[in-house]
This record gives structure tokens, sequence and C-alpha cells, in this order.
């Protein structure tokens, strides 16, 4: 939903870095932004795509944590920012996941494009498929880890959107707060490798907990930034700041200017129980209509309230009913208008009870008189 920000307007944040944006992560509205959509080298932020297709890969049973990985020649020898892996060293995905998410590692990145993408131009094939997907067209990848490459480029406004996906991963969250760590190598007779986390705003901006900074010369320095406070969670970027204190001294006026001026009021959790309906010929009486996603509403400080919610299900179900199955919606109102709604599900299978079990029905309510 789109929230009138004419009211304060005049209070909105001096960003000095050509490109920046801030939107609110529950709903996507843009809180503010400038040039959003100029393309420009992201540098490192181009991990958040590298991590939110690993992240699915989890997500659809393609791979797991667990899995070991061999580093490739090509891995070892990309430059950058890396975690020293030796060629034919052998690291699980989550480690080589956490290399990438605290130390930016730019052969952790390639060892898992190769991995999941089968080739490193698999990955990269994905990485772009995926940017149309999320209607992203200011994207063009040609690489896992963001050095610079003719043609690889994207924009604020397309990295708040893979943020925005990118955040719905919880795990995320175990690496990306991590201040320091270390790596060990497969080879023990080689000292463990520090992990320490760029981004300096850890610890020291309340409810701070990502996502990924960014620097070569082309780009300039970056930071594409999240932080929640209760359940309002705000995303912000800026690109090509001319130094590193810059691109955190303007995200911190972005978040402030957030969550100074708006607050996100939950309506309903995804999985949370709507309402019982019953069911005609299943195999059970009645089932559970849920929620299937969360529902925010985004409002201006001082304007949460007179918010409603109403149900519209139908009174009764038919079997057969599969779990997920759309059967009616749930509908926020404010002053009588519309802000948001969300589907209602079937929360399980109901198989179509048989004729015995109809039957076995019947002579048990006629016996209970």
């Amino acid at each position: 939903m789109s929230v009138n920000c004419a009211a304060i307007a005049q209070t909105q944040p001096d960003i000095k870095s050509p490109s920046a944006i801030l939107i609110d992560a529950g709903t996507g509205t843009i809180l503010f932004e400038k040039d959003s959509h100029q393309r420009l080298e992201p540098a490192s932020i181009t991990k958040i795509m590298t991590l939110l297709l690993a992240f699915e890969a989890l997500d659809a049973g393609k791979v797991k944590l667990t899995d070991k990985i061999k580093i490739s020649e090509r891995a070892w020898k990309t430059g950058g920012s890396q975690v020293f892996l030796g060629p034919g060293e052998e690291q699980t995905l989550e480690t080589l996941l956490k290399c990438i998410t605290v130390a930016s590692a730019n052969d952790a990145s390639v060892a898992v494009a190769e991995y999941i993408g089968g080739s490193v131009d698999g990955f990269v094939k994905m990485m772009n498929d995926k940017a149309k997907a999320l209607g992203l067209q200011d994207t063009n990848f040609m690489n896992p880890h963001g050095l610079s490459e003719p043609n690889h480029f994207t924009s604020a406004y397309d990295i708040a959107i893979m943020s925005r996906e990118l955040v719905k991963h919880p795990k995320f969250f175990t690496w990306s707060t991590v201040w320091m760590d270390y790596l060990e190598h497969t080879d023990k007779k080689r000292d463990a490798t520090m992990l320490a986390n760029t981004n300096k705003l850890l610890g020291k901006y309340e409810g701070l907990d990502g996502i990924k900074t960014g620097f070569h010369q082309k780009a300039g320095y970056c930071f594409a930034s999240t932080a929640r406070r209760g359940d309002f969670r705000l995303i912000s970027v800026v690109l090509n700041a001319e130094n590193s204190n810059q691109r955190f001294e303007e995200t911190v006026k972005l978040l402030d200017y957030g969550f100074g001026h708006f607050n996100s009021v939950m309506i309903v959790k995804k999985g949370s129980a709507q309402k019982n309906i019953p069911v005609e010929k299943g195999m059970v009486k009645e089932v559970n209509i849920i929620a299937d996603c969360d529902l925010s509403i985004l409002t201006e400080k001082g304007k949460e309230s007179g918010i409603n919610t109403k149900i519209e299900v139908p009174d009764k179900l038919f079997a057969p009913l599969r779990k997920g199955q759309v059967v009616g919606k749930l509908i926020a109102e404010q002053d009588g208008k519309k802000i948001g709604e969300v589907n209602l599900v079937v929360s399980e299978d109901v198989k179509k009870a048989s004729m015995l079990d109809m039957i076995k029905r019947v002579l048990e309510r006629w016996f209970s008189f």
C-alpha cells in the first residue's frame, strides 16, 4: 500500500550519495528514494542474489546445509575479498554461506555458484532469471560475487526488492549478525582464517541485523541494510557513496527517518487459525482455515487506530480438500476503506468419506440418541 508522505516531506533525510532507497519490508512501500532506478555497479551487494538463490535451493530440498563442496581451481583463483579456500579443500554448504554472509568471500561465492548452478555460467543464468521473475528491470548479473565486469549492474530499487526476499529466510540472520568468526581449513596445517563482518553498524544501531556492504573503485561504497523493531522491518540501500563513513551515516539517516515517522501493525501471522468450517462428506467434520502469509499494515505514526478485520469464507466446505487450497480471505479495513487482505487456506488435506464411512457416521448418530 502507499503512504502519503506529503505532510512529512520537509523532514526527509538529506542524502548525498547518488542513489538510495528506503522501503518497508512488510508491504514493500517506498518511504524514500533518490534516483533509485539508476543503473550502477553493486560490488559485493551482488551476493544478496547469490544468497537468495542458495536459500531457495535449500527450501526446495535441492541441497542441504550439510552437503560437502569441493573447492575448484576457479574458486581458488577468484580475486578480491576471500577466505583463502584451497583447491581441493572441502567445506560444507553451511560454512560457505557463512563465509559469504560474514566475510563477503568471493571464493566461497564461486564455489556455491558452481555447486547449485552446475557452473558459474549456469548460476549466473539463474540469477538473471530470478531477477526477471521479481520484475527487476535495471539488473543484469555477470558473476555471483560482484567484481567489476562490463554489463554487471543493478539499482537501489532492485537491490531493495532482492533484499526483501532474502530477509524472509530466518537462517540468514544467524550469520548476518556474526561480528567475528573463524574458518577451519581442511588442511589442518593451515591456520584458521578470521571472518570479520564489514557491517560497522552491527551492535551500534538498534535492531540492525544485516545485510551487505560492497566496494570497488567503480561501484564506490555501497550498503544494503535492514533493521527491525517489533514487527516493523525496514530495508535501506545506499549506492556509490564517496567513503565508508558516508554509506553508514546515510543509512542511519534513512532508518531514523523510517522508524521516526512510520509504524507497522501486524494484522495476522502466517499459519494462524482464523476459523473452523464444517466439511460435508469429508473424513473429518470440520477443518481449520489459516492465513497463508503474514499481513502487516504500514501507517504513519499516530494513525494506527481504527483498523478492523473481517473474514469472508463459505458457511461450509465440500470434500475432498487439499492443504493450502484457497477458500476465502481476511480483509483489513480502516475508516471503512480496505487497506490490505490475505488469503485464507485449508490447513490440511481432507479426503472424501467413502459410503461405508457415511453409513458408520449415520449409525453413530442414531445409537447416540
